[in-house]
């Protein structure tokens, strides 16, 4: 049986921690930033845990995640 590919969209959207969890980045810092409080921009820039509930749909994305 061949090998089986990681999605190409996963693999530029999410990273797999050493504990096995999902980071993900956050929405709304892309454009239009100018009428956004600074505070707001700083901390759209930090990685998200992605949720349970999404969890398993995006492991089906990385074949050979832990």
């Amino acid at each position: 049986m061949p090998k089986l590919k990681t999605k190409s969209g996963a693999k530029k959207r999410f990273k797999i921690t050493g504990t096995g969890k999902i980071k993900r980045k956050r929405a709304y810092k892309n454009h239009i930033l100018t009428k956004k409080e600074t505070k707001q921009k700083r901390r759209l820039g930090h990685k998200a845990i992605v949720s349970k509930v999404d969890e398993p749909n995006i492991r089906l994305m990385f074949p050979y995640s832990v």
